[in-house]
């Protein structure tokens, strides 16, 4: 099995992720990219199989996909234990809400920054800051009452985990007052699974002379 992937590719960090968590065999292959030309030349398997030309893209014999939440649903099939879909119906329905939330509600406002390269002054910045601290705001007291987004640790937390991290770094990181937030945050990204994929994008910053963000 063999992940393609990218330095500072959001969902491919988010399958990077998925995949250490399950402890999965897998080969972990960065395709070319650079900050000045992203990833054009696109790597051949991604031009083959992704006609949106992005990475994640997984392999696995007869098995080749794209997109991080499908490659979630294939992990959870072929590696089941540990479980990161809840087993309980409706949390497991919440669990697959709340991760299509962070990439469809709450990640296409981080795209504004990135578009913008992160001038956070530029008008359509403030419009999508505001809309992630509205986000920040009810995911603090979704959290406040419970260690995990769902039921228990699942694709959820990794999905906006790594979202927020992205968007730390790009000027919209959330507001430290938000207590369960934060708290939330520094448990995932202490996560033997996470830990170091979070500094391998930290160190991927720096050498470019980027911001990190602090957790």
């Amino acid at each position: 099995m063999k992940l393609l992937t990218g330095p500072l590719s959001m969902f491919g960090t988010k399958a990077r992720i998925a995949v250490a968590e399950k402890n999965a065999p897998c080969e972990i292959e960065y395709v070319p990219f650079s900050l000045k030309t992203r990833y054009n030349p696109l790597h051949p398997d991604v031009a083959r199989l992704n006609p949106k030309g992005q990475v994640p893209v997984l392999l696995d014999g007869e098995v080749e996909i794209f997109d991080s939440t499908q490659i979630f649903e294939y992990l959870e099939d072929k590696f089941p234990e540990p479980s990161l879909w809840p087993r309980e119906r409706q949390a497991r329905a919440m669990a697959r809400l709340m991760e299509l939330k962070a990439d469809e509600i709450y990640f296409p406002n981080v795209i504004v920054l990135i578009n913008a390269a992160a001038d956070i002054s530029r008008p359509e910045c403030k419009e999508a800051l505001e809309k992630m601290d509205a986000y920040y705001r009810d995911m603090d007291a979704r959290l406040a009452g419970q260690e995990f987004i769902a039921e228990g640790y699942s694709y959820a937390d990794i999905a906006f985990f790594t979202a927020s991290y992205f968007a730390s770094f790009l000027g919209g990181a959330p507001d430290p007052s938000l207590f369960h937030l934060s708290g939330w945050r520094k448990r995932i990204a202490v996560r033997p699974a996470v830990a170091p994929i979070v500094k391998g994008v930290a160190d991927y910053l720096a050498a470019n002379r980027l911001p990190v963000p602090e957790i």
